[in-house]
This record gives C-alpha cells, sequence and structure tokens, in this order.
C-alpha cells in the first residue's frame, strides 16, 4: 500500500470552535491528514514531538499565553516543521514579526475559510503565504508596530488587564524591566499617563488589533 503523501497538520488555538471548524474544512478538502490539536503551548510541545507534522497552523494567543515568542523555539527545534500563523489581529505589526521569527505562512481569521487550504499548501511545499489583505491600504490608527517584540507582550498582557507583577511573573521579568518596558512604549506612542497605556492595550485587543487612540 502507498504511503500517504498529503500533509500531516496540527492545528493550535485556544478556543474549541475554531479547531473544529478547521479540522471540518481540511477533512472536507480530503487534501490533509489533522493528525492533533492543542489549546496550550505546554500541550502544544508534548503533540510535536509526538506526532511530527509537516504543517503547524498556529493561532497567536493560546490559553497559556502568546504564542509568538515560541515561534523561534519552534523553528530551532523542529526545523523541518511548516508554521502558518492564523491570527486576528493586524497585520501590520504581526505578519513581519511572525515571518522574521521564523513563521513560513500568516493568514488573517477572517479569510480562513476560503484561503487556508492554499496557505497550508503553499507552506508545506516550502513557500510562503501572506494572506491577502497585506495588499490593502494602511489603515489609521496607533502606531504599534514601532514597539519591540518584547514591548508588544507587555502591552498584549497589559491591554488583558494583567497588572505588571502578573505581567513580569508571565514573561519571567522582573517588576522594574516591566516598568521599564511599559515606559518605553508610552514614549513610543506618545502616551503621558499609564492609565492611557491600560486603556489602548485594552481596546486593541478587545478590537483585535485595530483600537485607535
Amino acid at each position: 500500500m502507498a504511503l500517504d503523501s498529503r500533509p500531516r497538520v496540527l492545528l493550535a488555538d485556544d478556543h474549541e470552535l475554531v479547531r473544529m471548524g478547521l479540522r471540518q474544512l481540511l477533512e472536507r478538502d480530503g487534501g490533509f491528514v489533522v493528525v492533533a490539536e492543542a489549546d496550550t503551548g505546554l500541550q502544544l510541545d508534548g503533540l510535536l514531538r509526538q506526532h511530527d507534522p509537516d504543517v503547524l497552523v498556529l493561532d497567536l494567543q493560546l490559553r497559556d499565553g502568546s504564542a509568538l515568542e515560541r515561534l523561534p523555539q519552534l523553528v530551532a527545534a523542529f526545523p523541518h516543521l511548516a508554521v502558518l500563523v492564523l491570527s486576528m489581529h493586524d497585520q501590520r505589526v504581526y505578519a513581519e514579526r511572525c515571518l522574521r521569527l521564523g513563521a513560513k505562512g500568516y493568514l488573517m481569521k477572517e479569510e480562513a475559510a476560503t484561503q487556508v487550504a492554499q496557505a497550508i499548501r503553499t507552506v508545506a511545499a516550502g513557500s510562503t503565504f501572506l494572506s491577502p489583505t497585506l495588499g490593502d491600504g494602511v489603515r489609521s490608527g496607533p502606531p504599534i508596530e514601532r514597539l519591540s517584540d518584547r514591548e508588544l507582550q507587555v502591552f498584549e498582557l497589559t491591554g488583558d488587564g494583567l497588572p505588571t507583577r502578573a505581567v513580569a511573573a508571565r514573561l519571567e521579568l522582573s517588576e522594574k524591566t516591566v516598568e521599564a518596558h511599559k515606559a518605553n512604549i508610552k514614549k513610543k506612542l506618545a502616551l503621558e499617563h499609564g492609565t492611557e497605556l491600560v486603556r489602548l492595550a485594552m481596546a486593541w485587543r478587545e478590537t483585535g488589533g485595530q483600537a485607535k487612540r
């Protein structure tokens, strides 16, 4: 019997309904084998070792935190793995970062139903796939793209309502370092007070990365 040559896919997203929809879409297509699903980074690590998939469809926000910081480690540990980031976040900020950190593709969730199969085939073949909306005009909004990767993580967690101590614990940093990052963020975004930072960060998270000041 001939070996199954279809790309083997692992789905990582913190929403069960999203994973279910992706699995059904790929099974209907018939050109893929979904080997497992994960909703946390810890679960993901074990499943990658167990199933050794060809493609990882990765949401930027897993149940135990942002997946952005995990990309370099994933790429280093599984050099043959093609990572396709599937996100609701503003592509101006995230797409370039994800590709720089080793992802092979970036797809907006709003386009997943029509584009995900093509995107997976593309990255499985070794090419890069970018969401078609990357060609759209730049929308007006706060210049979040000026933030460094670490500053963006602090900004995201602040938007999740975490105080400095909790942000420091999540990122394994000192509270002093987190406060320094917050000071840099306020400077880059032209914010005067910490309350403005919290308000903007929360609005950013609530609107999927499209909040305006």
